[in-house]
């Protein structure tokens, strides 16, 4: 029903309007009494319960950064049955983004171009957020994202992750460094070895006891990404988010017009189903057993979950299916998993 509601209606409206439209009935949701009503239909099995990070997640599956920027909707994703929720990409300093339009849709590949570039209130503005959460969600898992501020030069790129980490650290139950949005110009560069070691040893310090995790780029080769995993390993993570958006356009059945027109960008969605395995077995292999891997990138059903636990994935999560497969999307994810 929701597809075919989403390619009849849906799919006219401008990207960005359609996403702010969604998450505005995604907050409603975390709201009594629809957030109970809401569980009552979408709540995890316990069986799924995942531990890691030291933390419980009720199901595997959670929602990738990028989908709740300020951190406002987190109530009603996790009444909509998604294991974790994590917010951002957060800045230090708040930033517009880029200019509009900046989000694009290629419904033949079930993908998704974007260029948003850290649009979010900033730091102290989702401290606040997040405060108020933890008093009325205790339970939800919230990781959050952080990203380097567009009007920081590269060469201070530490100091400001920094000023990041000591304000949302203490309100998140784990952090992310973001160093592999191709959105943002000069911000991979940061994915260097011998940039990203005093960059994350910095960030560790400043996060204390709250875990650490980096994510990196799918468009880095593999031995880069092994470089990197063992640096994680090296530096005191606990663990690594595979991986960001692609800057390639390999394999798209779109019309080669339809992608060219929406330019430049990060391509998330089915298009990269078998770089995201690639790309976990390639981590999972470079770090301990015990070390903590989400995977991210292709996931739409829970066969996609399924197939990413297998691989050695600790958590899973995903974003742009969402727009595909409706509001449900998390519960049909828990249900199939359940069924495995």
């Amino acid at each position: 029903m929701y597809p075919l509601l989403f390619r009849a209606v849906l799919s006219r409206f401008d990207p960005e309007f359609a996403h702010h439209a969604g998450m505005a009935v995604v907050r409603v949701l975390g709201v009594q009494p629809f957030a109970r009503a809401t569980r009552a239909l979408t709540a995890p099995d316990p069986s799924l319960r995942v531990e890691a990070l030291g933390l419980t997640f009720p199901s595997p599956f959670g929602v990738a950064a990028g989908f709740d920027k300020n951190a406002v909707g987190v109530r009603g994703l996790a009444a909509l049955g998604f294991g974790h929720v994590e917010v951002g990409t957060i800045t230090a300093i708040p930033q517009e983004g880029n200019p509009k339009p900046r989000l694009f849709r290629l419904v033949e590949d079930r993908a998704v171009i974007n260029r948003m570039g850290f649009n979010n209130k900033g730091a102290d503005a989702a401290a606040r957020k997040l405060a108020r959460l933890r008093r009325g969600a205790p339970d939800t898992v919230i990781g959050v994202n952080i990203g380097k501020s567009r009007v920081v030069d590269v060469e201070n790129a530490t100091e400001d992750y920094v000023a990041s980490a000591v304000r949302l650290a203490p309100l998140a139950d784990y952090l992310a460094i973001n160093v592999s949005s191709p959105n943002t110009p000069g911000l991979r560069g940061l994915q260097a070895v011998e940039t990203l070691a005093p960059l994350l040893r910095a960030v560790r310090t400043a996060a204390g006891k709250t875990p650490l995790l980096v994510k990196i780029a799918p468009d880095l080769p593999d031995e880069e990404i092994t470089a990197i995993a063992q640096l994680a390993v090296a530096e005191g993570l606990d663990g690594i988010i595979s991986h960001n958006t692609t800057i390639s356009r390999d394999g798209l059945l779109s019309d080669d017009a339809v992608v060219e027109a929406a330019g430049a960008g990060g391509l998330s969605g089915a298009p990269l189903k078998e770089r995201s395995l690639q790309v976990l077995r390639v981590v999972r292999a470079a770090v301990p057993e015990d070390f903590c891997v989400i995977a991210v990138g292709g996931v739409e059903t829970a066969s996609d979950v399924q197939e990413r636990l297998d691989a050695g994935a600790t958590l899973v999560q995903g974003y742009t299916a969402f727009l595909y497969r409706g509001p449900f999307w998390g519960r049909e994810i828990n249900r199939g998993l359940l069924g495995r």
